[in-house]
């Protein structure tokens, strides 16, 4: 048995298919983490939803901000770009099937003894271990059961760290940004939420890793931050988007081999 991580999908179906027979994957004994970013931007967001659905138990997906973007449309919040290639997942037969499938997926993934966890974009510097997890549960469970209070209050950068999040709702906004969006914090671990770019090109603002640095964590997976085209500087904390949909690779990690695979964008 094996399980294999994979970086932001965005809709590149084939890159994925060619990716699965790379890794020689098989369905009855291995297993697919998928990092978030399901979708938007590629050329097949709808097969690649229906492909991943069909797997059942064998996936396990985390919620990405354009996944959740997507989701926030259907229910009336938030406008898709012609950019995110979405028409025809919103024209699909089974359009309803697919969003209840979205909404049931978390913000956090972790193993069975939670010595691996799985994040879009990272947890934020603030919290504990135990924070992380009741913060990202507490929003799957609204999405579950009354989805548009969340997508009614998703959008906006504010507040930029967990001390100032007061109400519930500004708890569900600032748990969304950090799991699906972050990448870089201010010096003093507030959420800097506009910048995209390398940390190479960037002297006043921190990743969000180097805050886990030396604070106790599990290996965590992340996605998200094309920029860093798979590379993460600290220990045990793997960056698995290297930018499929911008025309670099898909990537997956396998947890039991602790190797990386990868295979080129469809040209």
């Amino acid at each position: 048995m094996a399980t294999y991580v994979i970086g932001d999908v965005q809709g590149c179906y084939d890159a994925l298919q060619r990716l699965l027979v790379h890794v020689n994957f098989n369905p009855a004994d291995d297993q697919l983490w998928f990092c978030g970013d399901l979708i938007a931007r590629g050329t097949d967001s709808l097969a690649t939803l229906n492909f991943i659905k069909t797997l059942g138990d064998t996936a396990k997906c985390v919620l990405g901000n354009h996944d959740l973007h997507f989701l926030a449309s259907y229910f009336g919040f938030g406008s898709i770009k012609p950019s995110d290639k979405l028409e025809q997942l919103q024209q699909a037969p089974n359009l309803e099937e697919l969003v209840g499938w979205l909404l049931q997926l978390p913000l956090i993934h972790q193993s069975t003894d939670k010595k691996q966890w799985m994040v879009h974009a990272g947890l934020a510097p603030e919290w504990t271990l135990n924070e992380a997890e009741a913060a990202a549960a507490a929003v799957s469970k609204q999405l579950k059961h009354q989805p548009e209070q969340i997508f009614a209050i998703m959008y906006g950068d504010t507040p930029a760290t967990w001390q100032q999040a007061h109400t519930e709702q500004q708890r569900w906004r600032f748990t969304i940004n950090a799991c699906t969006r972050m990448r870089f914090c201010q010096p003093d671990g507030a959420l800097s939420l506009q910048e995209k770019g390398s940390p190479l090109k960037q002297s006043e603002l921190v990743p969000w890793y180097e805050f886990w640095r030396n604070k106790t964590h599990p290996e965590l997976f992340f996605g998200h931050w094309a920029a860093l085209n798979g590379y993460s500087p600290v220990q045990d904390i793997h960056a698995l988007d290297t930018g499929c949909v911008w025309g670099n690779t898909l990537t997956a990690y396998c947890i039991e081999r602790q190797q990386r695979y990868s295979v080129a964008a469809a040209k």
